[in-house]
């Protein structure tokens, strides 16, 4: 499969590996408080800091949803349900365009495989996004841990 913008899976790729050792809660928590000057570059930094979250929470599957009140909700499933802090409006569709441009989704979603190379290793993802009137999901599935 051809990754039609390699510079975003890349760009995703170092992220994951630029936070690693850092707090991801605390980071997600702190994005959450305020709009930026770059939406792109909070958007892979949101979805590189909920995957790597994921990853060390050994989750089963990360969930981004809107709502048709445009209530955004975020959420990893792991032993027990972690709530994290959800992106806004703004980041949440430049999440979704993100994983639209790097799967080759068309509107209304889609479902692929996703290999992200973390340092020594990598790691395979399930990722499903959905876009149906004003509902919008994206769901990204870890590996059995």
């Amino acid at each position: 499969m051809q990754i039609k913008d390699p510079n975003l899976h890349l760009k995703l790729q170092e992220m994951c590996d630029c936070y690693l050792d850092t707090g991801f809660a605390e980071q997600l928590a702190w994005m959450a408080t305020g709009p930026s000057e770059d939406q792109e570059e909070d958007a892979v930094k949101y979805l590189a800091l909920a995957i790597m979250y994921g990853i060390t929470e050994k989750a089963r599957s990360l969930k981004l949803k809107r709502g048709e009140d445009g209530t955004i909700k975020a959420s990893l499933k792991a032993e027990e349900k972690v709530t994290l802090p959800a992106p806004s409006p703004a980041i949440f569709d430049r999440i979704n365009d993100i994983v639209r441009r790097i799967l080759h989704f068309e509107e209304g979603g889609g479902e692929s495989p996703l290999a992200l190379g973390l340092r020594t290793g990598s790691i395979d993802l399930e990722v499903k996004l959905k876009d149906k009137g004003g509902k919008s999901s994206l769901k990204i599935s870890f590996p059995a841990w």
